[in-house]
């Protein structure tokens, strides 16, 4: 006997959406939105809340002040949402994870140290190849060496402006596919850092809106 709606009709995949370095804000709510838009349970944790400051923009710089944010730190509060998004009544059990910048760092991270993730996002994460004299006791790793253990198919979408994250790209490309895992890596030529970001400068609409589409291909296939 059915008692309720189909199963078919109320099972939705988990996003965890991980916020940049300038902090939660805005930008992070329209991109929750949109997941849920499209069908998706999102939920963005504030990874700077710890910091305690008054604002966002304090919270940012004092994380910066302090060298990055904390590796370990940001993957026990990363798991957090990702041990929500499973149980929760409405999920279909399959949770990706997305972020941009430091958040990106994060995302490439948690793909490769978490349990629970079912596909992952790096958009233009900092910090990936880094050589020892950037590392520091809160990151002293670079998360390009856990590429071994990456345990899901990852989605890179980077800037080509710059050399050195053209460099970078094919470092990651190079690694992962030596070690064969599932991953795609887009370069879009005509943008740089925070393509994505509707509120700063550096945002490129064509780039923009074609990184949309390649994230939204990436979870129906790995999420659905």
């Amino acid at each position: 006997m059915r008692t309720g709606p189909s199963h078919r009709f109320w099972s939705y995949p988990g996003v965890v959406v991980i916020h940049h370095m300038p902090g939660l804000g805005r930008g992070n709510q329209g991109d929750c939105r949109k997941f849920a838009h499209h069908g998706y349970v999102a939920i963005s944790p504030n990874l700077h809340y710890r910091e305690g400051k008054a604002t966002a923009e304090e919270n940012s710089a004092s994380v910066r002040a302090a060298g990055g944010m904390p590796d370990d730190r940001s993957m026990g509060d990363a798991q957090e949402p990702l041990a929500i998004s499973v149980p929760c009544r409405i999920s279909n059990g399959k949770v990706g994870i997305i972020g941009y910048c430091s958040g990106g760092r994060q995302a490439y991270l948690a793909a490769c140290t978490l349990s629970g993730i079912d596909a992952a996002i790096d958009c233009y994460g900092g910090g990936l190849v880094a050589p020892p004299a950037e590392l520091n006791p809160r990151q002293p790793v670079a998360p390009i060496e856990y590429s071994k253990d990456l345990r899901c198919p990852l989605l890179g979408l980077l800037g080509g402006r710059t050399g050195v994250r053209r460099q970078r790209s094919g470092k990651n490309r190079g690694g992962t596919q030596t070690m064969g895992k599932t991953y795609a890596f887009h370069m879009y030529d005509n943008a740089g850092h925070a393509f994505f970001s509707v509120d700063r400068p550096s945002y490129r609409q064509e780039a923009a809106v074609e990184g949309w589409k390649q994230v939204f291909r990436w979870y129906e296939k790995y999420l659905r």
